[in-house]
């Protein structure tokens, strides 16, 4: 499978850099850590700080190399206007990720305005007074087919690449979001934890969602058996084979060696490259959330079910992840009989 890459792609800047961050202002550097460390005390997650320590160095790089590397409780609305611009035309950045950025210098603004009263006495948070950009999906959206996918799985599995063919399985059968795929343990998946006689695994443990809040919701998690024991087998004799004993589904390695440590988001992103230049378009873990709804909706499984099994707080985000072709959906429905009837579809039959 060779291919170029289109549709959809993300603009990576080398905006950071170990040289960069070791001159920016130390009091920069003092109130990210104390923010950070006041993050961690509330129970934030890792992945969660992880990101606003990445958004917070894209910032103190802007900063330190346009805004002669300012302190940031005197930075002004004029020079955060100013980094606002800079990031979505000259680096490109999607109104999506600039109100990313934004919600990160907004939440170190009230920690602050708040918490460091006493050594800010008047400090005040002003990046909510500048209007962001319009929240307007700037990529075009990628919809595969199941040949498509299929054809990416076989070749992962031709090539014994049967790590990246059982997390791809699985995000094709579960739906899960890129940052919930490393949180499943080999041990999810037994004959026990099956429920609709066998047709789903059901995790045995509620796991960390993202959700409402920083920290998301825990979740019970389902996943199609049929089709992903196939690529879960051949992932458990390959982890067999190289004495993997970790008890995530999919270990980080480091230096040679397996650990019992979940893998990096970055990893899954590496992946996702790979999988766009296989594919010849564009490839982002959040396009296989849709293609399960569509898949679960084709085979005529009511929205109530679906919004229970991928965890939505309304049924109303079914349409929302339906990529269903209007016409395809008026054919279930209609043909040369006239109208047709429908009986609702059941997960057993997937």
């Amino acid at each position: 499978m060779k291919s170029q890459i289109d549709g959809r792609s993300t603009v990576y800047n080398a905006i950071t850099s170990d040289e960069k961050l070791s001159r920016i202002h130390k009091e920069n550097k003092e109130l990210e850590r104390d923010f950070l460390e006041y993050l961690s005390s509330t129970n934030k997650s890792k992945e969660t700080i992880k990101q606003y320590r990445a958004n917070l160095h894209v910032f103190w790089c802007w900063n330190l190399e346009y805004n002669d590397n300012k302190r940031f409780t005197k930075i002004t609305k004029r020079e955060l206007v100013r980094f606002q611009k800079h990031a979505l035309d000259e680096w490109g950045w999607s109104p999506r990720r600039m109100r990313t950025v934004r919600a990160t210098i907004s939440s170190l603004s009230k920690y602050i305005e708040n918490i460091l009263d006493d050594e800010y006495e008047d400090y005040k948070a002003i990046i909510g007074k500048i209007e962001p950009p319009p929240d307007s999906e700037a990529r075009t959206k990628t919809v595969f087919k199941e040949e498509e996918l299929n054809a990416l799985l076989d070749y992962l599995v031709e090539k014994k690449d049967y790590m990246k063919a059982c997390a791809l399985s699985l995000a094709i059968n579960s739906g899960r979001r890129k940052a919930e795929l490393p949180r499943f343990k080999v041990g999810y998946f037994r004959p026990e934890f099956t429920i609709c006689s066998g047709a789903l695994y059901k995790t045995p443990e509620m796991v960390q969602t993202k959700g409402r809040g920083e920290d998301g919701k825990p979740l019970f998690l389902y996943t199609l058996t049929a089709p992903f024991n196939p690529y879960l087998d051949l992932w458990l004799k390959e982890r067999e084979r190289l004495g993997i004993v970790s008890q995530w589904l999919f270990p980080k390695r480091k230096h040679g060696a397996w650990l019992d440590e979940p893998i990096e988001i970055s990893t899954l992103d590496s992946w996702a490259r790979t999988f766009s230049k296989l594919l010849g378009k564009a490839f982002y873990w959040h396009s296989i959330r849709h293609f399960f709804t569509t898949k679960l909706v084709s085979y005529g499984i009511p929205a109530a079910v679906i919004q229970d099994v991928v965890g939505w707080e309304s049924a109303d985000m079914v349409n929302r992840y339906d990529d269903t072709d209007k016409d395809d959906r008026f054919e279930k429905y209609f043909g040369a009989e006239g109208i047709r009837k429908v009986e609702a579809g059941s997960l057993e039959k997937i």
